[in-house]
């Protein structure tokens, strides 16, 4: 065999098998889950009404519309929930180290995460609010109140980015926990931070020194909607998770969630 037919086959076999592998991947996704009777699911609990700690039992309980999500998932597929916790910011890469089988945070399906990741179909649009001290609430009348001043968004999320992008003469303050952005608030280090409305009136509801500034920051593709996430290729398991949320929205059972969890979230300190 003379090396330019060997290096034609090579390349043909070499082609052959990239395509197996991805085809398999958007099966073995799904197929490793039902193999395991478990979906892992990675969230940040730190994002009241979507997920947050509440005493449930006498036990800490990871609890919230993205956790009842989840198991409405999970039920669909026949398995268990595996719910595991980390800081907003290793959502993502524990779906892509295959630590989680799914992330589903509050997390924005936007065009710079669709380059790495599937995401199911939106299941809630949020918008962008800026949380301040009550009594300086007369202080913020446009975003350019916010000039020279700092603000908090949650490391790796697209409040991050709005600020940068839509309130430039801030300053950014990057925290891993919103509970801490809303500490840092209360303490006066801080003008206010940028959370997603469900977010905001959460805290706000609790937090009476706290309210929510008179401020609109325009919408832009960077705050897609809230969607689930999982590895490339895995349009198996998307196809069934799609299924699930339209279910869920069309039956108005979506929004009775969310209001569910933001009624029982004003509870939670």
């Amino acid at each position: 065999m003379n090396f330019k037919k060997f290096v034609a086959i090579t390349a043909v076999i070499g082609a052959g098998l990239s395509l197996a592998a991805c085809s398999s991947t958007s099966s073995d996704s799904l197929q490793s889950i039902k193999d395991n009777k478990k979906i892992v699911v990675a969230v940040s609990p730190d994002y009241p009404p979507f997920e947050y700690k509440s005493v449930v039992n006498g036990k800490d309980t990871v609890v919230g519309a993205d956790i009842d999500l989840a198991n409405q998932i999970a039920k669909k597929l026949g398995v268990k929930v595996e719910i595991s916790t980390m800081s907003f910011d290793n959502t993502l890469a524990a779906v892509s180290s295959g630590k989680a089988d799914v992330a589903i945070s509050a997390i924005s399906a936007n065009p710079t995460r669709k380059k790495s990741f599937d995401f199911s179909t939106t299941y809630y649009t949020p918008y962008n609010e800026i949380v301040v001290k009550k009594s300086d609430l007369s202080k913020y009348t446009s975003l350019s109140s916010f000039k020279g001043l700092s603000l908090a968004g949650q490391t790796g999320s697209t409040q991050e980015t709005a600020i940068k992008d839509q309130i430039k003469d801030s300053n950014l303050v990057s925290l891993a926990d919103a509970g801490d952005e809303i500490a840092e608030v209360q303490q006066g280090k801080i003008a206010g931070t940028v959370l997603e409305d469900m977010i905001a009136k959460a805290y706000v509801q609790n937090n009476s020194d706290l309210a929510i500034a008179n401020v609109k920051i325009p919408v832009t593709a960077d705050e897609a909607g809230m969607a689930v996430a999982m590895k490339k290729g895995s349009s198996n398991l998307q196809t069934q998770i799609n299924a699930t949320i339209k279910e869920l929205k069309s039956s108005g059972q979506m929004n009775q969630i969310i209001q569910k969890n933001y009624l029982s979230s004003q509870t939670t300190k």
